[in-house]
Formats: C-alpha cells, sequence, structure tokens
C-alpha cells in the first residue's frame, strides 16, 4: 500500500491526516526535551544516536491500550511513518528516551523497518502522536505498517499530538 493509500485509509482518526471526523478525548503530550512547535534536538535525529526523545502524556484513563506513531507529515516530501508502537499498558504515562515500554510491541515503518527511525530532514514537521485504544491490538510484533494504522484509527478513543517543526 502506498504512502497517499495509506494516509487515506487511515487519515479519519488523523493518524497521517490532519482532520478528525470524530469528537476525539485529548490527550496531552510533552517531552523534557523540547516544546510543541519548536526544534527537535539534534540528539534524536539520525546525526545524534541517542534515539528516540523521552515522552510524557496524560488523558489516556479509561483506555484498554495506547499507542505512539511518530511521523513526518511534511508538505514537500508527503507523510512517512518514523515509529509504531502499540499495546502500550493503559498505567504507563511516559516513555524514556530510547525505550519501548515492557509488553509493547512495535509495528513496520514506512521504510519496512521496525523500531525508531531517527529523522533526517532538518525542515520536516515530526509529529509524536500518542493514541488511547478501546482495545488492545490483536497484532504481532513487527506488523505490517498499513494494518498496524487502519487497527489504531478504528480503535482510537482519545489523540493528543506533540510536534517539532525541524531539527536542531
Amino acid at each position: 500500500m502506498t504512502v497517499t493509500a495509506l494516509t487515506l485509509a487511515v487519515s479519519g482518526c488523523g493518524i497521517l491526516g490532519g482532520g478528525s471526523p470524530r469528537n476525539l478525548d485529548v490527550i496531552s503530550v510533552s517531552s523534557p526535551q523540547f516544546r510543541d512547535g519548536a526544534p527537535l534536538p539534534d540528539d534524536y535525529s539520525c546525526k545524534g544516536g541517542q534515539g528516540n526523545p523521552p515522552l510524557r502524556w496524560s488523558g489516556t484513563a479509561g483506555a484498554k491500550s495506547v499507542a505512539l506513531v511518530v511521523d513526518d507529515n511534511s508538505p514537500r516530501s508527503g507523510p512517512e511513518v518514523l515509529w509504531v508502537v502499540f499495546d502500550i499498558d493503559p498505567a504507563t504515562t511516559e516513555l524514556g528516551m530510547n525505550d519501548v515500554p515492557r509488553g509493547a510491541r512495535q509495528g513496520k515503518t514506512t521504510n519496512g523497518k521496525v523500531g525508531y527511525t531517527p529523522p533526517c530532514r532538518r525542515d520536516g514537521r515530526y509529529r509524536f502522536t500518542v493514541y488511547a485504544l478501546n482495545a488492545k491490538l490483536d497484532l504481532k510484533q513487527g506488523a505490517d505498517l498499513a494494518e498496524t494504522l487502519e487497527s489504531i484509527a478504528s480503535h482510537t478513543i482519545a489523540r493528543g499530538r506533540l510536534t517539532a517543526n525541524t531539527i536542531e
């Protein structure tokens, strides 16, 4: 499935698209390393080697699981998924630097790899989106990107996002 088709398939929950036709509850997402709209520190890019930045969130009460999707939604290059983590325990409210919560699974990214793909484009628009889901996903580690995003979209009850505009 192409990225364009992925965008159309899952834009209902704003996974790659911008809007959301459903009224979703809001999750607050933050990082001790950067503010919303600020540049992503170079340490978390392909030049830094630190892996994923630490994240914190609140507003997932009532969820059966949590998912995280990191993408670059730059208008010039089109959307690219850099990381997908799902089946995060709903009691979890933070993600450490270069960490995957115990019991969570990772799906494939746009490049077909499993795990965090550090962003490289200095002018990218990197979105760290946390989803509260009404179910655990019936998917295996390394699940196909399209299948994972569709499953997240169909189970989303709340969403929050932290965006890094460019890389420091």
